[in-house]
């Protein structure tokens, strides 16, 4: 393996994936609260090496043959961040108490699976990121393409799981009711501003 190229990779996987967005907020979240954490993070790291892998081998066809797809997920992303943002602004109004272990209510398996999915999926930054700009990026190693994939899947696994586990020291924080109201009203403003964001490039 030519390690140089698989460092390369994993750094510039890990500069784009380490900005605040819907779905790092999403894994934060269900961190803080050890709720589905390492199916979160596995659901995210999958999706990312999926993605890359795509854009490493498929880029070209794929805007070829779909060139309807940008406005597609550009509008069906945006609606779904506005409503996850409402979401976490309710929360926010709404909510009294902190963080007690053993307390907190678990929205089930298959409703945070499917909230985590369409993070990922419907949102248009990820393909940019991971499709557009790892795909283009990898065509300057020919021959080790999937070298330097391997590296910025690499990154995606090691963040998200650091993201997710690493949450727990934050827990003592967010025993505290005002520590969930600030999140929740982050969560909000990240999610309005992404959406405004895909809204306006359309």
């Amino acid at each position: 393996m030519n390690f140089p190229i698989y460092f390369t990779g994993m750094m510039m996987g890990l500069s784009l994936i380490v900005a605040i967005g819907a779905q790092n907020a999403f894994v934060l979240r269900q961190g803080l609260r050890r709720e589905h954490v390492f199916a979160v993070c596995l659901t995210c790291g999958l999706s990312d090496a999926i993605l890359i892998l795509i854009g490493v081998t498929s880029l070209g066809q794929i805007t070829a043959m779909l060139p309807w797809i940008d406005p597609a997920m550009r509008f069906a992303g945006a609606a779904f961040l506005v409503w996850y943002g409402a979401r976490s602004l309710y929360a926010a109004l709404r909510s009294t108490n902190g963080l007690t272990i053993g307390h907190e209510h678990s929205p089930g398996f298959w409703p945070t699976f499917s909230t985590c999915l369409a993070l990922t999926w419907l949102n248009p930054h990820v393909y940019l990121d991971t499709v557009v700009l790892l795909g283009t990026v990898a065509t300057r190693f020919p021959g080790d393409e999937m070298v330097f994939a391997a590296g910025a899947m690499s990154a995606s696994f090691l963040f998200f799981f650091a993201l997710g586990y690493g949450a727990t020291w934050l827990r003592p924080i967010f025993a505290r009711p005002s520590a969930w109201r600030i999140l929740d009203l982050a969560i909000a403003a990240v999610m309005w501003m992404i959406a405004g964001k895909l809204l306006r490039g359309m």
